[in-house]
């Protein structure tokens, strides 16, 4: 069984490469190394999964979103299914930057789902995010509550991308599963991050940019749950049988809230990681940012059922997880 990964480079694509490869599976990872963080991070990441999985996980450097390119870079391989979680992340980056998520995410996106036609593949599991609920105050979010109303580009690039793999599952009947990530951290994580940025800063003694003034919450996930939801869907694809499934489909699409199921204050994120630093935050509080929401929470009852997915990890485990990665990939 061969699956390709995209963005393996990346937070999670990296940590999904490890999962399948350990299982005994053949990963063709693609990537392009761009410079949105320190693309050193993303060749350590390379690095230890070819230490540790030395010709089980072969890396493709190429573009997905160069239709021709892609096509080019895989022509000879086989591949039975797509893990597609390259994307140009950030809402706050979006607001300066709009052609870049245009051109990864909606372009990129495309290129996947005709790669995932073309070679008739098992199917296709693909990254969305809770961003897509917007300004919602329903909580928890369910996946069926209204997405229409994006505050911010990013948003607006995944909720097209899961119009666009409905379109697909339709007219081509190709399976396909997405998940809406809620706020994914731990090792390897990305530095753009709450959790990496108040680390990061609490140890060198700056101040942290608390926006809202601290008003916010988030349904942190870690790591190594979120990839078991996303092996746990991949091992799943949705059956053509009419049946709806959640998101809405009849036809071989399903979405999925992938998150802890529980809403942390921002506050106690930072008590958390104060208390693994040993050192107190020096708190700005700072203003709403443009594009960014008071809060999210995942209803997770259909991954639940579906998908057997079961969140573990409080903050409280996972944060001074990401704590000690994070002062040891900085010491080296």
């Amino acid at each position: 069984m061969t699956t390709l990964v995209t963005g393996v480079a990346g937070f999670i694509g990296y940590h999904v490469a490890d999962r399948l490869a350990t299982r005994g599976e053949t990963v063709i990872g693609v990537d392009d190394l761009n410079d949105y963080y320190d693309p050193a991070l993303k060749r350590a990441r390379l690095a230890d999964l070819d230490r540790r999985h030395s010709g089980r996980v072969r890396f493709v450097p190429v573009d997905f979103a160069d239709q021709a390119a892609l096509e080019e870079a895989l022509a000879s391989s086989t591949i039975d299914r797509i893990v597609h979680l390259g994307a140009q992340p950030g809402v706050r980056y979006s607001i300066e930057n709009p052609h870049a998520y245009a051109r990864a995410n909606i372009v990129g996106h495309l290129n996947l789902l005709e790669l995932g036609r073309r070679r008739r593949v098992g199917h296709l599991v693909y990254a969305s995010s809770s961003s897509v609920y917007g300004g919602s105050t329903t909580m928890p979010f369910k996946v069926g509550n209204p997405v229409d109303l994006p505050v911010s580009l990013y948003a607006a690039t995944k909720r097209s991308d899961e119009l666009m793999s409905e379109s697909y599952a339709h007219l081509y009947r190709l399976p396909q599963t997405g998940l809406r990530f809620f706020t994914v951290y731990g090792p390897w994580g990305r530095p753009d991050m709450a959790v990496w940025l108040f680390t990061q800063a609490i140890l060198e003694g700056k101040p942290i940019r608390v926006f809202n003034e601290g008003r916010m919450q988030r349904d942190f996930t870690y790591i190594d749950d979120i990839v078991s939801g996303i092996v746990a869907a991949l091992d799943r694809p949705p059956l053509d049988d009419d049946r709806v499934k959640p998101g809405g489909s009849g036809a071989p699409h399903a979405i999925y809230n992938l998150g802890n199921n529980r809403s942390e204050p921002l506050g106690r994120l930072i008590d958390v990681i104060e208390a693994a630093c040993g050192r107190p935050a020096i708190r700005d509080l700072q203003p709403m940012q443009p594009g960014d929401v008071p809060a999210t929470f995942a209803d997770i009852d259909d991954t639940i059922r579906d998908l057997g997915f079961a969140p573990t990890t409080p903050i409280d485990t996972g944060v001074p997880r990401f704590v000690d990665w994070y002062r040891s990939y900085t010491a080296d």
